[in-house]
């Protein structure tokens, strides 16, 4: 077992947005560090290229033999870090607008007697009783459950409340 698999969570956590050298079977890996997988601690670097495409990098976390902070990086890079992997239909809402639509829904579903929580690492997606997710920006479309009921059920809840909020 590797030092970087023995680390915890939020030691890993220490090196999210910020420019790291990875070491992994021999290999030089140097990129903005995305994410890591807090069951595996396989990490995600991301590179900017110079015709603005990204080039996006998966390390399994059992390779990995050393990361070392590069660059700290600025608001800038963490900001197009951040928001790299938002749908396009969230783009036209700023953070103020999804948290207000956000708890907007949350309330309509607890006043309809749905349990409903947050989860995520930013607390952006909500979970109705542990069987369906909806996340930003908080429309039917946006609903996933495998139970299909309680999905068609929450859809028409959800589409209710955007017809009543306009």
């Amino acid at each position: 077992m590797s030092e970087w698999t023995k680390k915890s969570p939020l030691e890993w956590e220490d090196h999210v947005y910020k420019e790291v050298r990875v070491i992994a079977s021999e290999k030089e890996y140097k990129g903005w560090l995305l994410t890591t997988d807090p069951v595996s601690a396989n990490i995600v670097l991301v590179n900017f290229l110079e015709d603005g495409r990204l080039c996006v990098t998966g390390i399994m976390g059992h390779s990995v033999q050393t990361v070392e902070t590069v660059s700290e990086g600025d608001h800038r890079v963490r900001e197009k870090l951040m928001h790299l992997f938002t749908p396009a239909d969230c783009k036209g809402y700023s953070p103020e607008d999804l948290e207000k639509k956000k708890t907007s829904l949350k309330k309509w579903l607890e006043k309809n007697h749905i349990p409903v929580t947050e989860e995520g690492d930013t607390q952006r997606t909500l979970c109705v009783a542990g069987v369906l997710t909806i996340d930003p920006p908080y429309a039917p479309e946006n609903c996933s459950s495998s139970n299909e009921f309680i999905l068609s059920r929450i859809q028409d809840l959800i589409q209710g409340h955007l017809s009543a909020s306009q």
